[in-house]
């Protein structure tokens, strides 16, 4: 796997890889969009749904767009918008530093099938994440 980090002065560090996001080391916690309506029918939810199921616990935690729900053992149908993306990765940072979670895996999260441009979402998730030590992996294949 070929990666290429890019270190922030403020200690957040975002490495890209491509390669497979569930070959990612156990010890990193996964994230990825999924609709409100936690259908996760189509794109990388498919086999997030088949490797880890959830769907009722996700859904009886009856989050609405641009909050974050989360599978205890280990994201809401409106295409997602900037504003509730910077919402969900708030809470993810808040979830993460809540829970000591160091390392986080994802996607190109609401660049694929949501149609977000990467430019926007990378700024977006350096911006969250700049003051914090959790590294994030974004992968791609």
């Amino acid at each position: 796997m070929a990666s290429s980090p890019n270190e922030d002065p403020e200690g957040c560090r975002i490495t890209y890889v491509k390669g497979d996001l569930f070959a990612c080391p156990k010890t990193h916690s996964l994230a990825h969009c999924i609709s409100e309506d936690c259908r996760m029918d189509a794109g990388i939810a498919v086999p997030f749904k088949k490797k880890f199921g959830g769907v009722e616990e996700l859904l009886n935690q009856q989050k609405e767009s641009g909050e974050v729900a989360v599978l205890k053992r280990d994201w809401a149908s409106r295409k997602p918008t900037y504003e509730n993306l910077q919402k969900s990765l708030e809470a993810v940072k808040s979830h993460c530093l809540k829970n000591g979670v160091t390392d986080l895996s994802m996607p190109r999260i609401g660049c694929g099938l949501d149609r977000l441009q990467w430019e926007n979402v990378s700024a977006m998730i350096e911006k969250v994440f700049e003051a914090t030590d959790i590294k994030i992996t974004v992968y791609t294949l």
